[in-house]
């Protein structure tokens, strides 16, 4: 799905020459598959031989370009960036680790191979999980390097309901760093109930976290460092006094304009704090 973003992007930049900036906003899965797809885009700084200097270099061309555009807005709702896999990371799963580690054996059978790279059990000729490769620039993909070269990074989460999409992975957050919320903060954005900028960190400044001897926790730790690399807005959601509360994960996003309007505060934060 990555790939065919992509060349969707280009497709869509060849079509409209004129066009200088690029954003983009996911919900879900979608969220996993933008990160795949700027990777993808990324055109590093230009660096002529002799004539042409770093210094004299466009601010947006000295950070780098995604399909030759200048990156703006990285936004995600309701995204799995840890993964589905344990630690209550698909909440319908109830926490019950028989359950999580089933899931993991037979999902490639309901979701093919995207299940296998939510839940970390891909192998593509000995390569390392998707997501794992995904928090580093990796062969010809620029992961980490598009992602940084956006103006600003948003998550949206959902803090309870979500029944596909657990708070932790989708804030990029341990389980000990999810904060306390109040019911509301804004009277224009009733469901919006925690907000905080989280800056970047370079790997060698982090304090080691000892986690538990297992893989699972390990690699959802590598995870967690690899994107907290850069910095994020993490902007966290409550539906829990609404009459659809247990569909949060499409109230968020208002999938129905009609049945799920109660999370249209939601999408004008997005666009009150959109950059254009």
């Amino acid at each position: 799905m990555g790939e065919r973003l992509a060349e969707e992007v280009l497709h869509m930049i060849k079509q409209r020459p004129n066009l200088r900036k690029i954003s983009f906003v996911a919900h879900s899965v979608g969220g996993v598959v933008a990160r795949y797809a700027i990777g993808r885009l990324f055109r590093p700084p230009r660096r002529d031989d002799a004539d042409v200097v770093l210094s004299k270099l466009s601010v947006e061309e000295s950070k780098g370009t995604i399909g030759g555009l200048e990156p703006l807005n990285f936004i995600t709702v309701a995204t799995p960036h840890l993964g589905s896999r344990g630690n209550k990371q698909v909440p319908f799963l109830f926490g019950v680790t028989a359950f999580e580690k089933a899931a993991g054996r037979v999902v490639h059978w309901i979701f093919r191979r995207t299940g296998q790279h939510l839940f970390l059990v891909d192998n593509d000729n000995g390569k390392p999980p998707l997501l794992k490769r995904m928090v580093k620039d990796y062969g010809e993909y620029y992961f980490m390097s598009a992602l940084r070269s956006f103006k600003r990074r948003v998550a949206y989460s959902n803090v309870g309901y979500d029944h596909i999409v657990g708070w932790c992975t989708s804030s990029i957050r341990r389980n000990n760093e999810l904060p306390k919320w109040e019911d509301c903060l804004n009277e224009k954005y009733p469901h919006i109930v925690y907000e905080e900028h989280c800056n970047g960190y370079d790997i060698e400044q982090c304090e080691p976290i000892v986690v538990e001897d297992d893989g699972s926790d390990k690699l959802e730790e590598e995870l967690v460092t690899g994107l907290s690399r850069v910095s994020w807005e993490k902007v966290d959601v409550s539906f829990h006094t609404s009459r659809l509360r247990f569909s949060a994960h499409s109230v968020i996003q208002v999938k129905d304009r009609y049945m799920h309007s109660e999370g249209a505060d939601v999408i004008q934060h997005m666009i009150d704090h959109f950059l254009i």
